[in-house]
């Protein structure tokens, strides 16, 4: 009988730091190395031969050197190794994207003959794209938390939610929404709460997705997507990589190693700020409506009085861009970027309204960043204010202004 004791959990503070680490030291390492061999020697050719048949059969993850960069890398194992334990699930497979990632999902539920997705908007509008369009062979039905189980067909092979969704905010209870999925899978895009703030693997998800780009990077310098789920799962999804080629190259996985470090201390530190923000956003008169979620995070959305479009316009400080989780601060219209490819309609049925600002809070000073939001407020209501007097047809109306502000609100906690 083996009387050794148990060793104790991690926190994810310390697994961020040291997971995917543990064999640096009898390496003589303190740094994981990063190792860019696109092949690797095999002598034996029959030892390699074995192997790949078994990897063909059955998607295990190699035992032994590498083969081939499109089969494993070293680096890019260490990552998934990390967020695996991160996420707290038995495996995790990168790839070259987010989008890809989400791709070898579909594709590995399909070759199961599983080609029927039950979805809830709003998601990010790319993976809205994909699931609308049939690319890749799936049919979806989109409905609202309550509708899942009814919705849920003998070819369901997924169910797919994002909470906090991209870019309203808006939550799901996870448990709730997992119960309502049966045994088909349930799929959460984490990418906007990270495990720091939630391992949708506790509540009942069987497969949870990363845009890697985002937080798990950090720094803006980085693509790349990961699936944390079972290894049976994860064994399909190596098949698919393998097939595809959508893999995670070395020096990605090496600067995702090294963002999970600091991301613990990134996202709370980032969610301080975020939180300070939506505060004030929220009692301000130029503001219409903020979404912050009750989970926290360094997500912001708001929707102004005035024009989004000068707010996009006015800000110097803060970067008008698309994406998220850097640590600078970026904001960006939904309307017209990230969620422009799923069209009007299906924007509008997803809470994605015109007026729509999201931001995503960095690591800048609260104040310094206040003042750039202020000073891109005061252009929007400008410019409001000009086109109103000038009695432009099709310009923003029932604009609010400071004289006629609404009463002081908190921040609107996105629900479901």
């Amino acid at each position: 009988m083996d009387t050794t004791p148990a060793t104790p959990p991690r926190s994810p503070d310390t697994e961020a730091v040291h997971a995917g680490r543990e064999d640096l030291a009898a390496l003589g390492l303190h740094v994981a190395p990063l190792d860019l061999s696109t092949t690797y020697p095999s002598p034996d050719s029959r030892a390699e031969a074995a192997r790949l048949d078994e990897f063909a059969a059955t998607g295990a993850r190699l035992e032994g050197p590498p083969v081939y960069a499109r089969l494993d890398n070293p680096t890019v194992a260490r990552f998934e190794t990390a967020l695996a334990r991160l996420e707290r699930t038995e495996a995790a497979v990168a790839f070259a994207s987010g989008m890809a990632a989400l791709s070898a999902v579909l594709l590995e539920r399909a070759s199961r003959g599983l080609r029927h997705v039950v979805a809830v908007r709003p998601l990010y509008g790319c993976s809205d794209h994909l699931l609308t369009s049939g690319l890749l062979g799936t049919e979806t039905t989109w409905t609202d938390p309550a509708g899942i189980a009814d919705a849920i067909r003998p070819d369901t092979g997924l169910v797919m939610v994002e909470t906090p969704a991209n870019p309203t905010l808006a939550e799901m209870d996870l448990a709730a929404v997992a119960h309502s999925c049966g045994s088909v899978p349930l799929l959460v895009d984490n990418t906007f709460a990270t495990p720091v703030l939630q391992r949708p693997v506790e509540h009942g998800a069987r497969i949870v997705l990363h845009s890697a780009t985002k937080y798990l990077g950090g720094h803006g310098d980085v693509l790349g997507g990961v699936v944390a789920c079972d290894e049976e799962t994860a064994r399909g999804l190596r098949r698919i990589r393998f097939a595809t080629g959508g893999v995670l190259h070395p020096l990605a996985g090496y600067l995702l190693l090294r963002g999970l470090a600091t991301l613990p201390v990134r996202v709370r530190a980032q969610s301080a700020t975020a939180a300070e923000l939506a505060r004030r956003l929220a009692a301000d008169p130029r503001v219409a409506r903020v979404h912050y979620p009750r989970l926290g995070g360094a997500m912001v959305s708001f929707e102004v009085h005035g024009d989004p479009h000068s707010v996009i316009a006015g800000v110097r400080l803060i970067t008008p861009a698309v994406s998220l989780g850097s640590v600078d601060t970026l904001i960006q219209h939904p309307g017209s970027i990230s969620h422009r490819i799923i069209g009007e309609t299906h924007r509008r049925t997803g809470g994605i309204g015109e007026k729509l600002l999201r931001m995503s809070v960095g690591l800048e000073d609260v104040e310094d960043l206040w003042r750039d939001l202020d000073a891109a407020l005061d252009a929007s209501s400008d410019a409001a204010s000009r086109a109103a007097s000038n009695g432009a047809e099709g310009g923003v109306t029932g604009l609010g202004d400071r004289s006629s502000a609404p009463p002081r609100r908190e921040p609107e906690r996105a629900g479901r």
